[in-house]
């Protein structure tokens, strides 16, 4: 079987690849990857007789348009613009165009990630597997998902939480968060028998006759348990309950509280403030992530949606 020869690059596309390799220092794999976009580049255009020399604006925006017809998602589209953009100014300060056709190209809108939510059954196994290291172990980790699944809190708000802020079994708690404001929000009452059990247990992680402001202290710099350190702590639970670690971090159960009570029917102003949002915009992904639910909820499971090619009637 013969072997496909390998792309002839015109000369403007291999002095181009010169240049970051030797001025830019690019990498074997940055060289081929920019290779390839170029080769792709260049082969479109020579289906419509033009050349990376004489290539007008009106061109690339068909190669954009051609790349998302094609099915390619809007980051690897604006990747290729960014190859596209490097390569026409080369060509302009190198004198071997006297305009910039990929100037005037707009970015793709890539769009805000949605992010990853756990299901109740997820966060249940998980508090589950936190409570079956010992004693004092235990039973801080279950209050901290406790607060944080309750609550919706941002890890720095959690580990920094103030005794104060849980005295007298508080059916809400006063948060601190972004720029020193205040919110209260309401606690759940398996958050609040938590509390309770592991203000039992505190006293352990102090020396004797030592006092802390924390609600969860520690002996470090910071006088409470850091952000690192429960993040780590969350992993193991992670793996306790059979959940892939890489899913699972203290703001996944955040999104998870926003999540879930807009499921149960909570409006979004109630939510964003609890989440402690300035603009409630910011609150309104949860509602994509709901729609995408109800979306493959659908595709997968209506009956409709699984006669896909069959002829109506």
């Amino acid at each position: 079987m013969k072997r496909k020869p390998a792309f002839k690059h015109v000369r403007e596309v291999e002095a181009f690849l010169e240049m970051l390799q030797a001025e830019r220092g690019a990498s074997k794999n940055t060289l081929l990857a920019y290779a390839a976009d170029m080769a792709d580049l260049q082969g479109f255009l020579a289906r419509r007789k033009q050349s990376t020399v004489t290539a007008d604006a009106t061109a690339l925006r068909a190669y954009l348009k051609s790349l998302d017809y094609v099915g390619m998602t809007p980051r690897t589209v604006a990747r290729r613009l960014s190859v596209m953009r490097q390569f026409f100014r080369f060509l302009l300060a190198e004198r071997l165009r006297d305009d910039d056709p990929a100037s005037t190209l707009d970015s793709p809108r890539l769009g805000r990630p949605l992010p990853k939510v756990l299901s109740r059954e997820e966060v249940d196994r998980l508090i589950e597997a936190a409570r079956t290291r010992d004693a004092v172990d235990g039973g801080r980790m279950a209050t901290l998902l406790e607060i944080l699944y309750a609550a919706g809190l941002r890890v720095s708000e959690l580990v920094s939480l103030p005794l104060s802020a849980v005295e007298r079994d508080p059916s809400m708690l006063l948060v601190r968060g972004k720029g020193d404001k205040e919110r209260l929000v309401p606690l759940s009452d398996p958050a609040r028998m938590a509390i309770v059990a592991w203000l039992h247990m505190r006293s352990s992680q102090l020396a004797e006759g030592e006092t802390s402001r924390f609600l969860f202290p520690s002996r470090g710099r910071t006088g409470h348990l850091t952000r690192q350190r429960f993040a780590q702590l969350l992993k193991e639970a992670a793996l306790g309950a059979g959940i892939d670690p890489a899913r699972v971090s203290p703001h996944v159960l955040r999104h998870a509280f926003a999540s879930h009570l807009l499921a149960g029917g909570a409006d979004l102003r109630s939510v964003q403030l609890m989440l402690g949002h300035a603009d409630i915009a910011t609150t309104q992904i949860y509602t994509h992530v709901l729609d995408e639910k109800l979306r493959s909820l659908v595709q997968d499971h209506h009956p409709l949606a699984r006669r896909k090619g069959r002829p109506a009637g």
